[in-house]
C-alpha cells in the first residue's frame, strides 16, 4: 500500500474520534477519548448462564443489540423470564448524559451489591412497569433495566426486582 492510500486510511480512521472531541486534524491531541475508544464489555459474553438463571431469566432467550441490531458505541443484551426481562446496556457515556437527556427523570441514588448508581425512570413509562439503573464505570456506563411482564395480572415490581436481581448481575459488570 503506498504512502497516500494509507495515510487517506489513518485520516479516515481517525477523523471521526478528533470530531466527536471536538477537535481538528492538526496539533498535538487532547487526550480526551471517545466511546469508539474505549473496548466495551459485551453482557451477552460477560454474564455467565448461571448468574442470568440465579436472576430469574433464562439465557437461552439471550438476544443482543436491539431487536437484534447492533447499536453503535453500546453492546447490549437482554434475556426473558417468566415474570420479567433484563437488558443491561454498556457504554462509554456518562451519568450526566444520562441525567441532562430529555424524558430521564426522577434520577435517586442507589446501592445495589455494594455499588452506587442512579435510579431513574423513562417519562411517559409506568412505574409499575419499568426500572433502570445506571452504574458509573471506567469504561463509561452500565445500565441495567427491569420490564415486568405484560401479559401476568400481577408482575412483581420492578424496581424491587432490578434490586434484588442486581444483587447477582452487578458484581458481574466490571468496575
Amino acid at each position: 500500500m503506498g504512502r497516500r492510500v494509507r495515510l487517506a486510511v489513518l485520516a479516515m480512521v481517525m477523523l471521526p474520534g478528533l470530531v466527536a472531541c471536538g477537535g481538528s486534524t492538526t496539533g498535538t491531541p487532547s487526550g480526551s477519548s471517545t466511546s469508539a475508544e474505549v473496548k466495551l464489555f459485551d453482557p451477552c459474553a460477560g454474564i455467565p448462564d448461571d448468574a442470568l438463571t440465579a436472576a430469574g431469566v433464562d439465557p437461552a432467550t439471550e438476544e443482543s443489540g436491539i431487536a437484534g441490531v447492533h447499536q453503535h458505541g453500546q453492546e447490549i443484551c437482554a434475556w426473558k423470564g417468566r415474570a420479567y426481562a433484563i437488558t443491561i446496556y454498556s457504554t462509554g457515556r456518562t451519568v450526566g448524559e444520562y441525567e441532562r437527556k430529555p424524558g430521564n427523570v426522577e434520577f435517586e441514588d442507589v446501592v445495589i451489591a455494594g455499588r452506587t448508581g442512579r435510579q431513574f425512570r423513562d417519562q411517559g413509562t409506568s412505574h409499575d412497569r419499568l426500572c433502570n439503573v445506571l452504574f458509573p464505570a471506567t469504561q463509561g456506563v452500565f445500565q441495567i433495566t427491569v420490564h415486568s411482564s405484560l401479559i401476568l395480572d400481577n408482575p412483581p415490581p420492578p424496581c424491587p426486582t432490578l434490586h434484588e436481581v442486581g444483587e447477582v448481575l452487578v458484581p458481574k459488570l466490571p468496575s
